[in-house]
């Protein structure tokens, strides 16, 4: 097992990579203020480097807002100053680094304000009822409470996030006003919509939805409630949050 330092100070880190991307995008992101310790202590945890994406976010930014708040991504954490939670809060790594704790179905690593979370898949996702290959990453979709593989890993997903291609992947997802609507929330809220984005009265008319600001644990505990009643494989944990 690697520690702090050794995982933190490497030669080509990935943040000067990640800035770049961040600061060409033409996609709104606010990047959230780091917490260096708790920046620390997520990598500690996940045993990455600097020189990933991941390790890069952890260390260095506190979380992404993209897209006025319709996406968020995971970081070192920012929670104190009205931010995200960290990595380590909402996948629940121990207090103290544990060696043998690993996610047990993947590391949650985004949301998105309807109840979508975006995982990274673990060792053996057939195992935990996800789609796509180890190390790869997945979606919890909100429109049909079940998990779709992305085909990509992490480093890509982030440049794929920054890339503008998150309109054409919300097609049918986002009513009139969203951006308005997902500004003026919280980094703990989402959008509880009724009729729910899963029932086809939403996709036959998603601009006659009612939308309100919700907690975000609650959206994601009224989706897996349902997801069970309609007898989907189990959505299973969907982050801390």
């Amino acid at each position: 097992m690697r520690g702090t330092d050794e995982l933190a100070q490497v030669e080509d880190p990935a943040w000067p990579h990640v800035r770049e991307l961040l600061d060409g995008s033409t996609v709104p992101v606010r990047v959230l203020p780091a917490d260096p310790d708790e920046g620390r202590r997520c990598v500690l945890q996940m045993q990455v480097t600097a020189r990933s994406t991941l390790g890069a976010l952890a260390l260095h930014c506190g979380g992404l807002v993209l897209d006025d708040g319709w996406v968020r991504v995971f970081g070192g954490g920012s929670a104190a100053v009205g931010g995200l939670p960290s990595l380590g809060r909402v996948n629940r790594f121990p207090e103290s680094f544990d060696p043998g704790w690993h996610p047990s179905t993947g590391l949650v690593v985004g949301q998105d304000v309807l109840g979508g979370v975006f995982a990274l898949n673990g060792h053996d996702p057939a195992a935990a009822g996800r789609p796509g290959a180890p190390g790869q990453m997945t979606y919890f979709a909100p429109d049909t409470l079940e998990w779709e593989a992305m085909d990509m890993g992490h480093s890509t997903w982030v440049w794929w996030l920054l890339s503008g291609r998150l309109e054409t992947f919300y097609d049918g997802l986002r009513p009139p006003g969203w951006r308005e609507e997902s500004a003026a929330l919280d980094l703990a809220q989402g959008l509880s919509m009724y009729p729910f984005p899963w029932t086809e009265e939403a996709r036959e008319n998603l601009a006659a939805t009612s939308r309100r600001p919700a907690p975000m644990r609650e959206i994601l505990g009224l989706a897996t409630d349902f997801a069970h009643q309609a007898g989907l494989t189990d959505p299973g944990f969907l982050g801390e949050v």
